[in-house]
């Protein structure tokens, strides 16, 4: 089950049986049914995961009671609050299975004793941040250059097996548009 993971990780440094056996003492199987949490906004519980199954939304409550959705994340795929993670602050962002899920997480007294005893992991840290920071900026970039039609189209392109099972509330909040407006472009393709 966790061979996705090493898989993941060899593609970007080799494991021996040994570290992989250490990692996977560290990391914990969480097993989530659809709108159940990993993550609750401005709680002090804080992990780094990898998505074996399903798929997850990030999101923050405006004080309003209005979801804003600011990611979406799917298998195979890392996830975090980084803030949250890295500072040990707050978390900042409410994450919810939108579908049966399961995911790896660790969280940061764990991963700093896997970089003591697999440093080659360091290597691979730096990657997945570097990953995710591209994935920030691309998203900002996104927001504020592109149309919500532009949005939804490069949405569609890159998860063409999940664009049907996120609900409009969801994928509308996640384009910045109304429920309406979502609709009018969907019925345009």
């Amino acid at each position: 089950m966790y061979n996705l993971l090493r898989k993941t990780i060899e593609r970007k440094i080799p494991l021996t049986d040994e570290d992989w056996n250490f990692i996977v003492s560290k990391t914990e199987l969480i097993k989530l049914k659809k709108n159940q949490f990993l993550q609750i906004q401005d709680s002090h519980n804080s992990y780094e995961g990898f998505i074996l199954k399903g798929s997850f939304k990030t999101y923050i409550l405006n004080e309003n009671g209005t979801e804003t959705v600011i990611f979406f994340s799917f298998e195979n795929e890392w996830m975090c609050d980084l803030e949250s993670f890295y500072h040990q602050k707050p978390t900042t962002y409410n994450i919810k299975a939108i579908e049966d899920s399961e995911i790896l997480v660790i969280n940061k007294t764990q991963k700093v004793q896997l970089f003591a005893e697999v440093p080659k992991l360091i290597q691979f840290h730096v990657l997945m941040i570097e990953r995710a920071n591209v994935a920030i900026q691309q998203r900002l970039l996104d927001v504020l250059n592109k149309t919500s039609k532009q949005r939804y189209l490069d949405f569609k392109d890159r998860y063409p097996q999940k664009v049907q099972t996120i609900n409009n509330k969801n994928l509308s909040s996640y384009l910045g548009v109304s429920h309406e407006f979502l609709s009018k472009i969907k019925r345009s393709f």
